[in-house]
């Protein structure tokens, strides 16, 4: 940490049960298919064609584990990168007017000087009180940074 706090203040926000489900379906998932589709002994049910099944089935859960254990929040002085499971976008810091991570809701929720909402998948409730301070945290960079008023 700098002295003012700039890195800690700024650091990327990432769920971290995820991540653990991520690393375990994947050594079983991904593994497990690679193991029987380069490995498994040849006969009746294991033929090329299953085999190639079982590694593009590999191939397709890596990509899909990897894009999962992949989300995060990236804040900087000039606004948040938010990382989803399938699309990233970019928003300054007066564009969030809200921050909010009710009891119904899985991940952060961001409310848009737009109109619209945008979900923040790096900030989840599965992290319980973590996740919870990390709320906090995004809450009060919105504030300071975009004199953002709290709605939620």
């Amino acid at each position: 940490m700098t002295d003012d706090g700039t890195r800690d203040r700024f650091r990327t926000f990432r769920p971290w049960w995820t991540r653990v489900a991520v690393l375990v379906t994947g050594a079983v998932a991904v593994g497990g298919s690679l193991l029987v589709g380069l490995l498994g002994e040849e006969g009746v049910l294991l033929g090329p064609g299953t085999r190639l099944t079982f590694v593009g089935f590999a191939v397709f859960a890596a990509w899909l584990l990897w894009r999962l254990g992949g989300v995060h929040a990236r804040p900087d002085p000039t606004g948040l990168t938010v990382r989803n499971v399938v699309r990233t976008r970019r928003v300054a810091w007066p564009e969030i007017v809200g921050v909010r991570l009710t009891m119904n809701d899985s991940w952060v929720m961001l409310d848009l000087a737009d109109g619209g909402t945008l979900a923040v998948m790096g900030i989840q409730r599965a992290d319980g009180e973590r996740g919870m301070a990390e709320a906090r945290r995004l809450q009060a960079l919105a504030r300071q940074l975009g004199e953002a008023p709290d709605i939620s």
